[in-house]
């Protein structure tokens, strides 16, 4: 069964859908199958990264399907340790070879590692990646305002997507809005919440009741509703599908609110603040 996924223009005039498959410890033959499996059921976008050591999966998966290549759009994202422009090209070179594509569709910075202060760097080894060919769109992940802010003043360049944490707990109400603001798409990493309480909450077990929908869902639905792009984990072939079917039901103003009203100021998941988060 092929899920009709609805897109988005960014701001460099990629067309990206709006949910895609997260596949962090996706590995091996098992982690191919899981891919290929979701490719089936109509997801175009693979988020993977350097640091997930599986970029061979992704592109293996990639490969083995029926679908164009064309018609996939596949992620990467540069690790700390790798922020000096020469070892970010090097990087940015290795991650093709390792997933044996051509190109990547978005490669972002992993992590903005302040205390190194090498981003601005790393930034414009993304940049010139983009000219060569090896990237079609360039983003970053778990960036602040201000690092952005400082992307653009010394390059002229701007994201075109911010991949950060993002889940009822910790909305990121702020930062989107910014991203709004300044035309950067908002993508959700954990945006499930990797964690049960999420699940056994009762506020949102009674609008899944009320939906005939599955909490998964409905916090899905939610994240498109806000505009932002989910990509959950699953290998489970019922989940896959599951999470993609989410539009065909609208939460109200009233229940999106609830949803919201979840997140608390120490919502992050393992306490990853970018302002001092080093990421290798």
């Amino acid at each position: 069964m092929i899920q009709s996924i609805p897109t988005v223009t960014l701001n460099d005039g990629l067309v990206f859908p709006v949910i895609g498959l997260g596949t962090y410890n996706l590995k091996g033959n098992e982690g191919v199958n899981a891919i290929t499996t979701a490719i089936d059921y109509g997801y175009r976008l693979l988020d993977t990264a350097y640091n997930y050591e599986n970029e061979g999966t992704v592109g293996e998966a990639v490969r083995r399907t029926a679908i164009p290549r064309e018609e996939l759009l596949v992620t990467s994202k540069l690790p700390g340790r790798y922020h000096r422009y020469e070892q970010a090209v090097t990087a940015i070179q290795e991650s093709l070879y390792r997933a044996q594509l051509d190109y990547y569709d978005l490669y972002l910075i992993h992590w903005p590692n302040p205390k190194q202060n090498h981003y601005v760097e790393a930034w414009q080894a993304l940049i010139d990646a983009k000219k060569w060919g090896l990237i079609r769109s360039i983003g970053v992940c778990n960036f602040l305002p201000e690092h952005i802010e400082r992307l653009e003043k010394e390059t002229g360049v701007i994201p075109s997507i911010n991949q950060i944490e993002l889940h009822p707990f910790f909305n990121q109400a702020e930062q989107r809005k910014w991203h709004e603001e300044k035309g950067i798409f908002t993508e959700s990493w954990s945006p499930l919440a990797r964690a049960n309480a999420v699940l056994d909450n009762e506020k949102l077990k009674k609008i899944a009741d009320h939906h005939n929908k599955t909490i998964s869902q409905i916090i899905l639905r939610w994240h498109y509703q806000l505009g932002a792009i989910p990509i959950p984990k699953s290998s489970s072939p019922t989940r896959q599908l599951e999470n993609l079917s989410i539009f065909d039901f609208n939460l109200d103003e009233a229940e999106m609110e609830m949803i919201t009203g979840l997140s608390h100021s120490d919502g992050r998941l393992k306490n990853q603040d970018p302002a001092t988060y080093e990421e290798f």
